[in-house]
């Protein structure tokens, strides 16, 4: 894994391993919050070994009984799309949710770190590549159920490899195009502040009053309209809805970061209750191929209209999946001075761009999205169910975002990208 060298790592005022180290600390004691005496799993590009060797010390340091790391090659992936019968694309085994499933009976927290490439699957062909998704969605669909139940600590970081920093800052030389990104990764997470732990405590209370103000508010939809774009969409909220973002508690009472960087309040859409047309604000990466220029219409809940400048073909067979993925399952809020926006840069990765501006996911709606009362299941209050869950920016400095009360009143929520509660 490639660090950054003394005049590359100018302006983080400490060295590449302090930061690293740091970084490592922040991903198990609030990303994940391991707890003493339980267990970590940790899923890692072969590139991240020096990564997941600190962290697995922090974790040990923090009490871990074990830490289990599994490291994958997304060559061998794109092999597959390329050389592989149909016979084996359309395979997953019956039996691959299984330590999954026995980790999270034993307590374990999850964590993933993601430096995919986003060109890995450029060229690759579009239906074989849905087919193999589609075939692990269901066999992991009783991981992936328990995971967005919160029944285990998750949480995903990123780690910086010369493929995605190539990508993120073409215009560099590949050593700084990596120590480059690094540098956002750290700042975005706020692992080269004075005190990681402490800022992101004080960044949880800020967004968490937002969360709550919105809450509070019980808007029946949220309409966005960008004045200098097409985007003129209303996304009519679940009923019995409830705004989340920011950290999430499992069901042993652990409070989680799911995702690092994250500046997002987010919520389940009804269903039933989507109109109008939504214009992504940037690229974004379907099953391993970028797609660029994605517009939509909604009708009463669903895409009758779809179209995409490059990688369409992509996008459709993403729409295609089931039912429910012409259906929204997420509208989150994000301003447009995020971290992740200072940045000023397009990360091709959605766990960094998503935070980065407004966005709605098309698919699967999220249980802990819905109050706990009698009556408020995802189902009956107009959740969507799919296979898939696509997350989409549209987002933009000039959007404007209203929350629309019961009788149809409205009332600004960001104005020109930013918070106007």
């Amino acid at each position: 894994m490639s660090g950054m060298t003394a005049s590359e790592s100018a302006g983080t005022a400490l060295p590449f391993q302090t930061l690293l180290e740091r970084y490592a600390e922040l991903l198990v004691r609030v990303g994940v919050n391991l707890q003493p005496g339980g267990g970590l799993f940790v899923n890692a590009p072969i590139i991240a070994a020096d990564l997941a060797r600190l962290v697995a010390r922090s974790a040990y340091r923090a009490g871990a009984k074990a830490v289990v790391v599994r490291y994958h090659d997304e060559q061998l992936s794109r092999l597959k799309m390329d050389e592989a019968s149909d016979e084996a694309i359309a395979y997953a085994p019956a039996w691959l949710p299984d330590e999954s499933l026995k980790m999270i009976e034993e307590g374990y927290a999850f964590l993933s770190l993601d430096g995919s490439d986003p060109d890995m699957m450029a060229g690759a062909d579009p239906e074989r590549l849905a087919e193999s998704a589609k075939a692990r969605s269901k066999v992991m669909k009783p991981v992936s159920e328990k995971m967005m139940s919160f029944e285990a600590a998750w949480s995903i970081g990123a780690i910086s490899t010369p493929a995605w920093a190539a990508k993120v800052y073409p215009e560099l030389e590949p050593q700084s195009a990596v120590a480059a990104l690094w540098r956002d990764i750290f700042k975005v997470t706020r692992a080269d502040t004075p005190d990681p732990v402490a800022a992101w405590e004080a960044h949880q209370e800020r967004l968490g009053r937002v969360r709550e103000t919105l809450n509070a508010r019980r808007y029946s939809a949220v309409h966005f309209r960008d004045p200098h774009g097409e985007t003129d969409l209303r996304v009519g909220l679940a009923d019995h809805h409830l705004w989340a973002g920011v950290e999430d508690t499992t069901s042993a009472g652990v409070k989680i970061v799911p995702n690092m960087p994250t500046d997002e309040v987010f919520t389940a859409p009804h269903r039933d209750r989507v109109n109008g047309v939504a214009v992504a604000s940037k690229p974004l990466l379907v099953r391993g191929v970028v797609v660029e220029g994605v517009r939509v219409r909604f009708e009463n809940g669903v895409v009758v209209e779809a179209s995409a400048t490059s990688g369409e073909s992509s996008f459709l067979k993403l729409l295609d999946t089931d039912e429910g993925a012409r259906r929204l399952g997420e509208v989150a809020l994000v301003s447009a001075s995020a971290p992740v926006a200072q940045t000023g840069r397009l990360f091709y990765n959605t766990l960094f761009d998503e935070n980065a501006a407004s966005h709605i996911a098309l698919g699967q709606c999220y249980a802990f999205n819905f109050s706990a009362e009698p009556g408020a299941e995802p189902a009956e209050s107009g959740g969507n169910e799919s296979l898939i869950h696509e997350d989409w920016m549209i987002g933009t400095a000039s959007m404007d975002v209203d929350g629309v009360n019961a009788d149809g009143s409205l009332e600004p929520i960001m104005r020109g990208g930013e918070w106007a509660l």
